[in-house]
């Protein structure tokens, strides 16, 4: 039970210190929190006790500034000062409604059991108190065993969530006397306080489909959106107001819509699950000149790649394996880059994306567990398929389940790359490892599913990882720590898909299954007490687990029909004659062939509006 002298349940594996003022903010936590379940064992750690397993925070300097003469400064690049994190959110005991849900639901299992015991009944009160009291004591029990697994599973590859690199009073008193002002949006853009005080602060309404790509143009003054209703729209995000809509020219779901850089905001490149790489010209007077095919994938074509010093030069990818380079100065704008492939198998790709650093390296992934990055210049197919490296998380490389890279982006530097993976968690590599090298980060808690889900990098230096989740919420993670600073309701559609931080602002814009655009500012009054992530989260994993099982069920089943069809062919001629009316092997369908063409298991789709 938490209690007011600083004890507390903490779900990311770090003890909770009470800061200064805190009462403040948490006015009535203790009395709130009481009859919660414990996470750990017995005793619950105090201030000056480290729970078992934990990983003490550090004291970090700069948490609460301390000017020349002996005055405290607030720190807003903290979470009411003390920067960490608990599950056990304020919101817990606001939540009474879904409680009484819950009771309602364990007393029916009571009554349920009740009636299944011999003695049960109305003329044993006695006994049936004592009955309910075992059954809650085993229902607490399974709930204090949920909340450990989950402990565990969350906390086993966090670290220490760093102090603050922004204050905001000396920031703002170095910028009145002209030190360092060129830093100061930069520097605020990355800062830890403005995220966690992220909130909805509009919308886009102007398409009648799903919203499958975002893209702000160099200055950020404009932002582009593609839908499954073929139309794609200029906005003038801040006035929210579109300045100019047009037909796509594509005959399927319209998957990105990009401003290529340095061309004036004239010339914007999509794709789309017909396959079609088109290329629209715009005009000064907010008009679409017309629309031209580039290139033709022979499958849906997910990503564009830009090149960003080029306006006339990107890369696309499709389902076919294919990687096209397209230079629009030629009279044949796509030139067939590379074919991706695991031996002989061709590798249909969902993602890729140019190195800011070193732009004749692009990365891709796809229908495989594999990031492979390729160098333009020494693209050799008899040569290891052409890759120059690629990286898998270790305990994926010899996996049974079919893993598919959903998204892929470089960091700002290009030095790291972060892959989605379907059913499985988002991880960061770092780019100038040598083959085969394991991650360096792994980030848990949302639920990548039902769509190609996007991921993506937040902060002028990629101090933050931010993905959209099937259960409608956004999660940021703090790159290093990996540990969760801000996590708020997306869609009410249920799935976001696309986050498209703004080049030069702290903030960004998010889409997904709904047919609105939604844009995020820090201009929330206190931190983000992180409610509701605690039951989101036990959720998605519970869904993730069921959807394991689901997937072991049908490799069972494959591995039945693999040695059933062995069995037959080893049969004798004779029996094979004897036995051929009622066995034959025209009977059976190969799981393989089923899935590629009804689009089973490993082929994951935007889901349609």
């Amino acid at each position: 039970m938490a209690e007011a002298d600083g004890k507390s349940t903490v779900l990311n594996g770090g003890s909770e210190e009470k800061e200064p003022g805190e009462d403040k903010h948490k006015d009535g936590d203790a009395s709130g929190s009481k009859g919660q379940t414990q996470l750990s064992s017995n005793d619950a750690p105090t201030e000056t006790e480290e729970a078992p397993g934990d990983k003490p925070m550090p004291d970090v300097e700069g948490q609460t500034g301390t000017n020349g003469e002996g005055e405290e400064e607030d720190d807003t690049d903290s979470m009411d000062g003390s920067g960490l994190y608990t599950l056990t959110e304020d919101g817990d005991r606001e939540s009474e409604s879904g409680k009484e849900r819950g009771r309602d639901k364990d007393d029916g299992k009571r009554a349920a059991r009740k009636r299944n015991r011999p003695s049960g009944g109305t003329n044993h009160s006695s006994s049936s108190d004592e009955d309910d009291d075992e059954d809650e004591e085993e229902e607490q029990k399974d709930d204090e065993d949920d909340d450990e697994a989950m402990e565990a599973w969350l906390g086993a590859e966090l670290r220490d969530l760093r102090g603050p690199v922004w204050q905001a009073v000396p920031s703002l008193r170095s910028r009145e006397i002209g030190k360092d002002s060129h830093q100061f949006v930069r520097r605020v853009c990355g800062a830890r306080g403005l995220v966690q005080r992220l909130e909805l602060q509009g919308r886009l309404d102007r398409h009648t489909g799903c919203v499958n790509t975002l893209h702000f143009n160099p200055s950020g003054t404009r932002l582009a959106s593609g839908s499954d209703d073929l139309r794609v729209v200029i906005w003038d995000w801040a006035i929210r107001r579109a300045e100019l809509e047009f037909d796509s020219g594509h005959k399927s779901n319209v998957f990105q819509a990009k401003f290529l850089p340095h061309s004036g905001d004239s010339t914007l490149a999509m794709c789309a699950r017909d396959g079609q790489i088109r290329v629209a010209e715009l005009s000064a007077t907010q008009r679409c000149k017309n629309t031209k095919r580039v290139a033709q994938h022979k499958g849906a074509a997910h990503k564009l790649a830009l090149e960003p010093d080029s306006p006339c030069s990107f890369l696309s990818a499709g389902e076919d394996a294919v990687v096209f380079g397209i230079d629009l100065r030629l009279d044949r704008p796509a030139n067939k880059l590379v074919i991706v492939k695991e031996g002989d198998k061709k590798v249909g790709l969902y993602t890729i994306f140019v190195n800011p650093a070193k732009t004749h390296h692009f990365a891709v992934g796809g229908k495989d567990q594999y990031v492979r990055i390729y160098d333009q210049r020494k693209i050799n197919e008899n040569d290891n398929n052409g890759v120059l490296k690629k990286f898998c998380p270790s305990h994926l490389v010899s996996s049974e389940s079919k893993t598919n890279i959903t998204c892929l982006v470089y960091s700002h530097d290009g030095t790291e790359l972060l892959a989605s993976y379907n059913d499985e968690d988002i991880y960061l590599f770092d780019s100038n490892h040598s083959d085969g090298a394991d991650y360096r980060r792994r980030y848990k808690g949302h639920r990548n599913n039902a769509t190609v889900k996007g991921v993506n990098f937040y902060g002028p230096c990629s101090e933050f990882v931010v993905s959209g989740s099937d259960c409608g919420h956004i999660y940021l993670w703090d790159k290093y720590s990996a540990r969760i600073v801000q996590f708020m309701e997306g869609d009410k559609g249920g799935v976001v898909n696309c986050l498209e931080p703004h080049p030069h602002l702290p903030g960004m814009a998010t889409s997904g299954l709904d047919h609105d655009i939604k844009l995020w500012a820090p201009t929330a009054e206190s931190p983000t007490t992180l409610k509701g992530l605690k039951e989101v989260m036990k959720k998605n994993k519970r869904e993730r687990d069921e959807d394991s099982v689901r997937h072991g069920d049908q490799y069972d089943t494959q591995l039945l029909w693999f040695l059933m069809r062995h069995m037959r062919n080893r049969r004798s001629p004779r029996a094979r004659r004897e036995g051929a009316e009622a066995d034959t092997d025209e009977s059976w369908t190969s799981p393989d062939s089923s899935d590629e063409e009804e689009g089973g298991p490993d082929h994951v789709q935007c889901m349609s509006s």
